[in-house]
């Protein structure tokens, strides 16, 4: 009975001595792994520890559309106004105005003011010259694509025995106390050098604009005035101060005024360029006859 007893207890000992060893293994591995540090993706160990700003992971960046879509100027509401005023001259075939003009040619300022008519198709033009005294009666026709894309001129007083004279547009002859050719005469031409302008100006951040209401041309047409400014001379920029007039009635541009940039010691703004179309009668039904020379010519 005693032998039985001890084999129980040594029995009971090697019981004991398997479970402490083995309640040892565990706690060791638990505390093994533990202390090794846990498996982690590389790339998600970098996004989680690194602050981008926002910009950076997109998420107030602006899209390609808000980045393409132009920012508002002040230049915007004068090219619709001129767009406007180029639909409205859509419907014109042709028509006889009033034509004053001064510009600054070298460095005098030249004023003439002349009788017109204009035809849109074939572009067509007849001017007779009113002042100054010395050209008065002074009478050009120019026609696209006839008489050799020549100016027809006939002269008044005494140099009328010279006949009807051909001069190339562009020629020095034509052009003298001129800053265009006659082939840049008219409404359309005039429009669409400012229209031009002001889209290139739309690229300066200083232009500064003003609207004058209900101005008056000297002739009594009732217009609304459209004034931009560039503050100080740069390349590319020709004019300081540009004035375009649009008739309430017709909604026509009806008057371009071109200042340049004041000269060191000048105040004010010298006038380069003042077109004015006066006294406009549109689609009076002119024909060939008003711009054949032999028959337009008046003595």
């Amino acid at each position: 009975m005693a032998a039985v007893t001890r084999i129980q207890i040594r029995w009971r000992s090697a019981v004991l001595v398997v479970v402490g060893i083995c309640i040892a293994a565990v706690i060791l591995r638990i505390a093994f792994f533990s202390a090794k540090p846990a498996d982690v993706d590389p790339q998600a160990a970098v996004t989680s520890t690194v602050d981008l700003p926002e910009s950076t992971l997109g998420v107030d960046s602006p899209s390609n559309e808000a980045i393409s879509t132009a920012s508002p100027h002040a230049l915007d509401e004068f090219l619709q106004a001129a767009y406007k005023a180029r639909d409205a001259l859509k419907g014109v075939q042709d028509y006889s105005a009033v034509f004053d003009k001064r510009e600054q040619v070298g460095r005098k300022l030249v004023a003439t003011k002349m009788n017109l008519k204009v035809r849109v198709e074939p572009f067509s033009v007849y001017l007779k010259f009113v002042e100054p005294k010395a050209v008065a009666g002074r009478q050009v026709v120019y026609v696209k694509g006839s008489n050799s894309n020549n100016l027809l001129v006939q002269e008044s007083g005494y140099k009328s025995i010279l006949g009807i004279q051909p001069l190339q547009p562009t020629g020095s002859l034509a052009m003298a106390d001129n800053r265009y050719p006659v082939t840049m005469i008219g409404l359309q031409k005039m429009l669409d050098l400012v229209i031009a302008q002001w889209e290139a100006d739309r690229m300066q951040s200083d232009v500064s604009t003003r609207i004058e209401a209900d101005a008056k041309l000297a002739t009594g047409e009732t217009c609304t005035v459209y004034e931009s400014i560039v503050p100080t001379p740069r390349d590319k920029v020709q004019f300081h101060i540009t004035r375009l007039w649009i008739d309430q009635q017709t909604h026509l541009a009806v008057r371009v005024e071109q200042l340049g940039f004041p000269q060191t010691g000048e105040s004010s703004a010298p006038v380069l360029e003042d077109y004015t179309y006066s006294n406009i009668r549109t689609n009076v039904g002119l024909s060939d006859v008003d711009f054949d020379a032999k028959k337009a010519f008046q003595p």
